[in-house]
């Protein structure tokens, strides 16, 4: 049980890389139609996928 609990631990955090990279993905489609939502999804796909690689491959090598 507690094997699986440690495997388990975290999993939010690999989503988040992924709905990050959907949102960069999606991005230039956005562009042309509204130049505004193009740039935020840029910006929101590179936070997000950022704070899901640092949450989950950063934080716990750095202490």
């Amino acid at each position: 049980m507690a094997h699986r609990e440690h495997n388990r631990r975290g999993s939010g955090y690999f989503a988040l890389i992924i709905l990050g990279a959907l949102l960069l993905f999606v991005a230039p489609g956005t562009y042309p139609t509204a130049p505004d939502l193009g740039v935020a999804a840029l910006i929101g796909g590179l936070a997000v996928g950022g704070l899901g690689f640092y949450m989950r491959f950063v934080k716990n090598r750095l202490r």
